[in-house]
């Protein structure tokens, strides 16, 4: 099988049975083009079912010397992986030469932060008496303070808010639901939302009349609108930091770790099905202290 017709036939193999996005399926093809660029520039006559563990280990050290990142590179190997799988299916080859290709080692850095005083003037930096400016000071607040994600914010539902109990609850990555504490301040700041700007607005979209935070039409707010705003209060209080919203995801696990809460509760609240992926923000000998995210949280000392 020749290296045009193997290449169409992947991408459909990704497109078909693996149902990828487009952004996906170019990613794949750009790691497979990477090694017919090796195998061109060495002028290896073999097609890609011919090619030898050796001829892909030595692709992994041209990538390397190319000066990739580990990151980068281990995308890449991932993807040379996948293309190899693919002609096992298709019954090209018997015998895998990815299946033992090693990976870079990956250093695990921990995520950019910003800290509680950037917070605080990113915070008391919004106009309140700008339109909408409470419903985005009740939204930096509850992503702060409940650690979510850009997608679990803008689809919070009014009905999974219990300030009452002090708790939200939240839809998560493959619908998975789990219960996240809420500290007052965010509640005072979305209960003014609530009283001040959503009660009020003429019409609220039938699809979204259990949506949290709406727009000015009552229809609910998108991922890159939640991106702008931060953006725009960020640069407005002069914080020099490439900040996004899940800067403050990281954040509020970074704050609560560093204050000694329970390593498996800030697992719990962030939603991560592995305490592998948690451990990213602390030392693995790190001792676990104490319980609850209302304790060590900053703005639950916070007054309201």
């Amino acid at each position: 099988m020749d290296w045009n017709s193997s290449i169409k036939g992947f991408k459909a193999y990704l497109l078909l049975e693996k149902s990828l996005s487009d952004h996906s399926i170019d990613a794949y093809l750009r790691d497979v083009g990477k090694l017919l660029e090796f195998v061109l520039i060495q002028k290896i006559d073999q097609t890609p079912d011919k090619l030898s563990r050796d001829d892909l280990t030595s692709f992994v050290y041209y990538i390397n010397d190319l000066g990739l990142e580990a990151k980068s590179q281990a995308r890449i190997i991932s993807g040379i992986r996948a293309f190899y799988k693919y002609l096992i299916m298709e019954d090209v080859i018997h015998v895998d030469p990815s299946e033992l290709l090693e990976s870079p080692k990956l250093q695990r850095t921990l995520p950019d932060v910003l800290s509680y005083e950037e917070i605080d003037l990113i915070l008391a930096g919004i106009d309140l008496s700008e339109p909408h400016s409470q419903r985005n000071r009740a939204m930096l607040e509850t992503l702060y303070a409940c650690g979510l994600r850009v997608t679990e914010l803008i689809t919070l539902k009014l009905s999974n808010y219990f300030p009452e109990e002090g708790f939200i609850k939240v839809i998560g990555k493959n619908n998975k639901e789990r219960l996240v504490p809420i500290g007052s301040s965010a509640i005072k700041h979305i209960n003014l939302y609530i009283e001040t700007d959503r009660n009020h607005l003429s019409h609220i979209a039938k699809e979204a009349e259990d949506t949290l935070f709406l727009n000015r039409r009552g229809k609910g707010l998108t991922r890159v609108m939640i991106f702008l705003l931060i953006k725009n209060y960020v640069a407005k209080v002069g914080i020099q930091k490439t900040i996004s919203p899940h800067t403050f995801r990281h954040s509020f696990a970074t704050h609560l770790v560093e204050g000694g809460a329970d390593l498996r509760a800030v697992q719990e609240m962030l939603g991560h099905e592995s305490i592998l992926t948690t451990e990213i923000y602390t030392h693995v000998d790190r001792q676990y202290l104490r319980d609850t995210m209302v304790k060590y949280h900053p703005l639950s000392h916070k007054q309201t």
